[in-house]
């Protein structure tokens, strides 16, 4: 039996992603407002986009089948291994956000902030994890196909938390507020609170 190549074991950690979401799917809270189908497209398509560039071939032509990095084993190594961490945050995240979750941009009822597990440092660690494991990906695939994967990912995901912010800031408000200076957007806060940053969101 030969072994996995990096490329099918960076698939592994995607495809326990997509079970997981799956699975979960079933257990959340009813909606009590949501985005409509027009904002809700500014994420799909831009994310349709990301996974194409960085897990199909269709778009390997010009610049974007060149590689931003040589094809070295440990490169390929540290690709699988960040994909898998990045994976674990957005999984981790995801159960601690329990029937509060959802694809769109909304309000469950009985809406509340979750300050445990990754929530009491970040923002948004679904998608610190989902990034993190795309930048996994864009190492293995080593083209800058998935350099701008993994940017339009970013682009997305940004997108998406601002509209959070509006949405949980009219809900929330002041709660919400002290909440968001006492946390970082997509990564741990390392500056003091007194400085520039976003409104407010949520994963």
């Amino acid at each position: 039996m030969k072994p996995l190549t990096p490329w099918q074991l960076d698939m592994i950690p995607w495809y326990v992603f997509v079970a997981y979401w799956l699975i979960s799917w079933l257990r959340v809270k009813r909606t009590k407002v949501q985005e409509s189908l027009k904002d809700r497209l500014t994420t799909i398509i831009p994310m349709v986009i990301a996974f194409e560039l960085l897990f199909s071939s269709a778009l390997r032509f010009g610049f974007l089948g060149r590689r931003f990095i040589p094809a070295e084993t440990w490169v390929a190594q540290a690709g699988v291994a960040l994909t898998a961490f990045g994976i674990a945050i957005a999984i981790w995240a995801r159960y601690y956000l329990g029937q509060y979750w959802s694809a769109r941009v909304t309000l469950k009822e009985g809406h509340r902030i979750i300050r445990s597990g990754p929530y009491a440092f970040v923002r948004h660690p679904i998608y610190t994890g989902m990034l993190l494991a795309a930048v996994g990906t864009a190492l293995v695939v080593g083209e800058w196909r998935g350099v701008l994967g993994v940017l339009v990912m970013l682009a997305a995901h940004t997108h998406k938390a601002l509209r959070e912010q509006t949405l949980l800031t009219s809900e929330l408000g002041e709660e919400y507020g002290s909440y968001r200076r006492a946390t970082g957007f997509l990564f741990p806060r390392l500056w003091s609170a007194a400085t520039i940053d976003t409104p407010a969101e949520r994963s």
